[in-house]
């Protein structure tokens, strides 16, 4: 077990469909413990149903477009669990009109809306685990993008700007984590069927693509993009930093 005794923080969990749920399974199964945050706006009786499946796990509440929120959420964490030895940021959002209709009358308000939540909430993690000591000595981050980042993916608009710069944040943050031997990487995890995935405009069509075109001929499935999360918050991954790893099935090398 490559996680055995580790403690690994999710930011962003949901429900069972998740990308998040998928890495919490990935963990466990690896030996290492998970502890959870959520938006103080979710369900609380279905996410304590979901997360009764693992016995004595903890969620605390966070709001990422709030430093004090993010700040008070990581300092119950460390009081309540000590320090952790990973932390997965599964946290992202834009206004519906924002992905429904063309890029172009993207609003400045939604622009910024996306860009904060969706990237800059990843720089004020960092920043706040660091200066709250939350992580111990060579504790890796790993955040969560998609391909929408490097090529137009109809429907992405203005998600796949802010995961653009949610992973040239993850370079920037690399140079500045590794001087203490912090890790920080991505997972561009190929189109899973999430509750996020569900305001993309003909979703459907995307995931029919992926089956056509990529090189194994099928989607991904959320516990195979969270057992890539296993290996990079593990030892295994020890010298991989500023790296974004492309989980989709092979979809990403293949041309139109």
């Amino acid at each position: 077990m490559i996680l055995q005794g580790k403690k690994i923080l999710i930011m962003g969990i949901r429900n069972k469909w998740s990308i998040a749920w998928g890495v919490a399974q990935a963990v466990t199964e690896q030996g290492g413990e998970v502890i959870f945050t959520h938006h103080p706006m979710e369900n609380m009786e279905k996410l304590y149903a979901l997360l009764a499946e693992i016995p004595g796990v903890k969620t605390y509440p966070c709001d990422a477009a709030s430093d004090e929120s993010i700040k008070e959420a990581l300092k119950e964490v460390k009081k309540n669990h000590g320090s952790v030895d990973g932390i997965l940021h599964c946290i992202a959002h834009a206004n519906t009109e924002d992905l429904r209709n063309d890029f172009i009358n993207t609003s400045r308000e939604g622009f910024s809306h996306a860009s904060d939540v969706s990237a800059y909430s990843l720089v004020a993690t960092a920043r706040i685990a660091k200066q709250e000591e939350l992580l111990n000595q060579n504790a890796s981050i790993v955040a969560l993008t998609y391909f929408g980042s490097e090529k137009v993916m109809e429907g992405y608009n203005v998600m796949g700007v802010a995961k653009a710069a949610l992973e040239a944040s993850i370079r920037y943050l690399a140079k500045d984590l590794g001087i203490e031997n912090i890790r920080i990487n991505a997972i561009s995890a190929g189109p899973i069927k999430t509750l996020s995935a569900k305001g993309i405009k003909d979703f459907g069509s995307i995931l029919d693509i992926v089956e056509q075109r990529a090189p194994l001929k099928r989607n991904v499935t959320q516990v195979e993009v969270g057992n890539v999360a296993a290996f990079l918050f593990s030892p295994l991954a020890a010298s991989v930093t500023g790296e974004v790893i492309h989980a989709d099935n092979g979809f990403s090398i293949t041309g139109a």
